[in-house]
């Protein structure tokens, strides 16, 4: 019974591995239209890295980028067209709402970044909270709604 729990959660792990794989990439060992995509959306900007991230059987391509201090990661499809867009702004720079809901939700806790995430045409705000040792994330509308 013990041998048959240990391959069932095994085969669990394994399976969510599958879902979600994620490996750092070379510039040449991109699609040309990936390539060329990265060298546009990087100008201006220092290329931290690159990783090719295969999810559900789709594959992504995220360029990590530090521009005037900040980080932003810009993901790309193999065609090179913009997937997402997420970059660390400051939480005075949200809307009213985002930003209540976020204090709100990191009360004595500490903030430790704001992300703008923009994704199929919309746009999110996202806080990375340690509260009592744990870090989490909060993600919300530009209403101030919770996302899952």
């Amino acid at each position: 019974m013990k041998t048959l729990i240990a391959v069932t959660i095994s085969a669990g792990l394994l399976s969510l591995v599958s879902f979600a794989a994620e490996s750092k990439v070379k510039m040449e060992n991109l699609p040309p239209a990936v390539q060329q995509a990265v060298k546009e959306q990087s100008k201006g900007a220092q290329l931290v890295g690159l990783a090719k991230e295969v999810e559900n059987g789709k594959t992504t391509y995220e360029a990590e980028l530090k521009v005037d201090g900040h980080g932003k990661d810009v993901s790309f499809d193999s065609t090179g067209k913009i997937v997402s867009v997420e970059e660390e702004v400051t939480l005075a720079s949200l809307p009213e709402p985002a930003r209540a809901a976020i204090q709100k939700a990191v009360g004595n806790g500490k903030l430790q970044k704001v992300e703008s995430v923009q994704e199929n045409g919309t746009t999110s705000y996202e806080a990375s909270i340690k509260k009592g040792g744990k870090s989490s994330e909060f993600k919300v509308d530009a209403k101030g709604s919770p996302i899952k």
